[in-house]
């Protein structure tokens, strides 16, 4: 697994960039997926890395698993080297706020 300096600096990156509560991910995961007529199961909701990031903000840390951890640096990572700190995507940039969403940062929510 990873020593326990670099598990909090991961602990904490993923924490500031998934800026969006478990219950705000979870609402969204199933609104992304409803459709006119069905909504999907909760816990079918979302992508599989949705649904992952989903039940890590439902852990402790000492809960984490290996997959866990590579989840986290993979969203860390993504969300890293899209978001611009000084430059927010607006409103009409949707497409891309809905797939930051996913990954439980709302672009929108950190601008405020």
């Amino acid at each position: 697994m990873t020593d326990a300096l670099e598990m909090d600096a991961l602990w904490e990156d993923f924490h500031r960039v998934v800026n969006m509560t478990s219950q705000e991910l979870a609402a969204w995961l199933r609104v992304r997926d409803a459709e006119e007529e069905s909504e999907p199961l909760p816990e079918e909701a979302g992508t599989p890395t949705g649904r992952h990031v989903l039940s890590i903000l439902q852990k402790r840390r000492t809960d984490l698993t290996d997959d866990d951890v590579r989840v986290m640096r993979k969203v860390v990572d993504t969300v890293t080297s899209e978001v611009d700190v000084e430059n927010e995507p607006q409103a009409e940039d949707e497409h891309r706020r809905h797939r930051l969403m996913t990954l439980g940062h709302d672009p929108l929510k950190a601008s405020r």
